[in-house]
């Protein structure tokens, strides 16, 4: 059974006369990998700043093992932060950065030693003790900052955007290693950024948010198949979202056709947004079609080919292996399981629609670009 390790509460916090969070209620379990996911201004750092001490909420507390925290100073909260810019010591080596938390807390050399050796071989820089961190590359330069958070056996680490300053490749190698030192040591990772894929395949639990509130809260499957609204839908991967109307259990209209679906619990003739991912619908001759459409733009985008297809003035995406050309009339057959339907929320006809991927579109950009310089 999980236990619940740190809890806000109606938590609300503004600067400046202007909203960042709105009556924030999370919590969570020992252990967990969890990340607050969501654009800049979201507010899922100043949740993370309430965990770590760096701010005081003006409303609502916060929680750890069941003790109210909201007046602990950070020093005294079992947390520890990784930041984006590592703040590593820049005339200390990498043993003596790692060391340092331990040294303030007057832990004896020896135990020291063997703890340094220890968080060495968790991020894999055994050899490196004596390097100077200045001339270490940046996946070095994050390890180091993870392994002396990490030493002071902290019961919850805090990462703010920390992949953020290195490239893609070394991106990904730093999720896979993440996620491994998260599961050896058990230590319960707060995570924040703005990369879906990077919250997808790392997290255990997915808190997606927007305009200082939690909009949807599930393990990245359920955040993918199951998006409460549209912004969700549309935040992470990408999605069709069309205006449709559930005309009973199980059958929806939209794009002008009725649909069989897996949905129900719905009022007669409720207005809906309805999603339909890019890689979920059927690329078929028009007679076989349900709907059909004329293509109004080709990507190969390596494994896939993404199209976008004009369907009665909306615009969808489509991303198929099989290769369309520009101008052709295709038809194309959504099944029962590739629709989702969700309640119309304040963020509906905000996105799904794919205009903007349109020729003339990117020709107009290209032109304001060029007018620009």
């Amino acid at each position: 059974m999980k236990t619940k390790l740190v809890e806000l509460k109606n938590i609300s916090k503004s600067f400046d006369g202007e909203t960042v969070l709105s009556n924030v209620n999370l919590y969570i379990n020992d252990s967990e990998f969890i990340t607050l996911l969501g654009p800049s201004g979201c507010g899922k750092t100043t949740t993370l700043r309430m965990i770590g001490g760096f701010e005081t909420p003006d409303e609502g507390d916060v929680y750890f093992n069941g003790v109210r925290i909201n007046d602990v100073p950070p020093y005294k909260r079992h947390v520890n932060t990784v930041f984006q810019k590592y703040a590593l010591f820049p005339h200390l080596n990498v043993y003596d950065n790692i060391a340092f938390g331990l040294r303030i807390a007057k832990i004896k050399e020896d135990e020291i030693r063997e703890r340094v050796s220890e968080m060495l071989s968790l991020v894999n820089l055994r050899g490196f003790e004596k390097r100077n961190v200045s001339l270490l590359s940046g996946g070095q330069q994050q390890r180091v900052a993870i392994a002396r958070a990490l030493i002071n056996k902290p019961k919850v680490l805090l990462l703010d955007e920390p992949l953020g300053a290195l490239d893609l490749k070394l991106r990904k190698d730093m999720q896979v290693e993440l996620k491994n030192i998260q599961t050896k040591t058990g230590i319960t990772f707060i995570y924040v950024t703005h990369d879906q894929e990077e919250a997808l395949s790392m997290s255990d639990t997915i808190v997606v948010m927007a305009d200082g509130k939690i909009q949807q809260i599930g393990t990245p499957t359920d955040i993918y198949n199951e998006p409460v609204n549209a912004f969700v839908a549309d935040f992470i991967g990408e999605s069709n979202i069309i205006d449709g109307v559930m005309l009973a259990d199980y059958s929806v209209r939209f794009a002008g056709h009725t649909f069989e679906c897996l949905d129900k619990g719905f009022d007669k003739n409720e207005a809906v947004d309805v999603v339909v991912r890019p890689e979920d619908v059927d690329v078929v001759p028009v007679e076989k079609g349900m709907l059909s459409g004329v293509v109004t733009s080709v990507t190969f985008k390596g494994v896939h080919y993404e199209i976008i297809v004009d369907i009665k003035g909306f615009k969808w995406m489509i991303q198929t292996t099989d290769y369309v050309a520009p101008e052709e009339t295709i038809g194309v057959y959504v099944e029962p399981d590739a629709i989702h339907i969700m309640k119309k929320s304040e963020y509906s006809n905000m996105f799904g629609d794919y205009s903007t991927f349109s020729d003339e579109m990117e020709h107009l950009s290209d032109i304001i670009e060029e007018d620009e310089e």
